[in-house]
């Protein structure tokens, strides 16, 4: 018997969250494979299965199952999209907005470095100021002006974080392409009329597009960069090209299919179907 299971995180109480694997569970199911979704536990090390589809964040137990199982994401892929600046660094030479990375700071009343600030203004205002971990758009800022730097600067001090320039052609939307097995197989334009993010969760609303080649290819080699099997690509429109934003691991597709009509879970499912079992359907 052909059996998985999928991993969600520990506390999730999210209906929407719990869409994605239940979409993911019901297609493998169709393919023949027994799978079941469960919340990430330690106990989880013992579990039986030919593989897990891992849709939780934390790092330390998808390394601590991937010493049995193949995992889809891979562990290190979950964790190099998990950290913004990681993603920013392991995509290297691709097209990306420019950005000045925080400095760690560990001592209590410190106050942000002035070389710091200096360097994140030389990206010209308003600039965007993103915690390095966060989803769905709500750990994103900007800064207007040199007191709004200022404030953000000191309210997140003690997290890791990072400078972006702001892209002014691309504010309020981007293009989400998801990307599985190195290729683009769906894409949404994300609009936002009042806010700078285009996230669906902060009520950005997505329109059903076809990627064009440049689009696809730069989706693509991101996902082949960071190793992924499946992967949400968030491309801003600059003046000179695509850029690549954010790639998300665990990216959400209920708005995405809804607007595309294609089964993302689908195409999700059969990729690790014949990754497992090599095409034996």
């Amino acid at each position: 018997m052909k059996k998985a299971f999928i991993v969600v995180n520990a506390y999730t109480a999210s209906a929407h969250e719990l869409n994605q694997p239940r979409r993911i569970r019901d297609e493998l199911s169709k393919l023949g494979v027994e799978t079941e979704i469960v919340r990430n536990s330690p106990a989880l090390v013992q579990r039986e299965g030919d593989f897990c589809v891992y849709l939780d964040k934390d790092k330390y137990m998808a390394r601590l199952l991937e010493r049995r199982l193949r995992l889809f994401n891979r562990a290190e892929a979950i964790e190099l999209c998990d950290d913004k600046l990681l993603t920013y660094l392991a995509l290297g030479d691709l097209p990306q907005p420019e950005t000045v990375p925080s400095l760690l700071c560990y001592t209590e009343n410190a106050a942000p470095s002035e070389a710091l600030l200096e360097s994140a203004e030389a990206l010209g205002y308003p600039l965007v100021v993103k915690e390095c971990f966060g989803s769905l758009g709500r750990q994103v800022y900007l800064a207007r002006d040199r007191g709004e730097l200022l404030a953000l600067s000191a309210r997140l001090l003690h997290k890791p974080h990072l400078y972006q320039k702001f892209i002014a052609e691309s504010a309020g939307q981007d293009l989400r392409v998801i990307v599985i097995g190195g290729k683009a197989v769906a894409a949404m334009k994300r609009t936002a009329a009042a806010d700078f993010r285009s996230n669906a969760e902060l009520g950005g609303k997505g329109e059903a597009v076809v990627p064009d080649g440049r689009a696809a290819a730069l989706a693509e080699e991101a996902a082949k960069r960071l190793h992924l099997d499946y992967c949400g690509v968030d491309l801003l429109c600059g003046k000179d090209g695509y850029l690549v934003c954010e790639v998300n691991s665990n990216a959400f597709f209920g708005t995405l299919e809804t607007v595309t009509n294609i089964n993302v879970a689908a195409l999700y499912a059969r990729h690790i179907y014949n990754e497992i079992y090599k095409n034996d359907i």
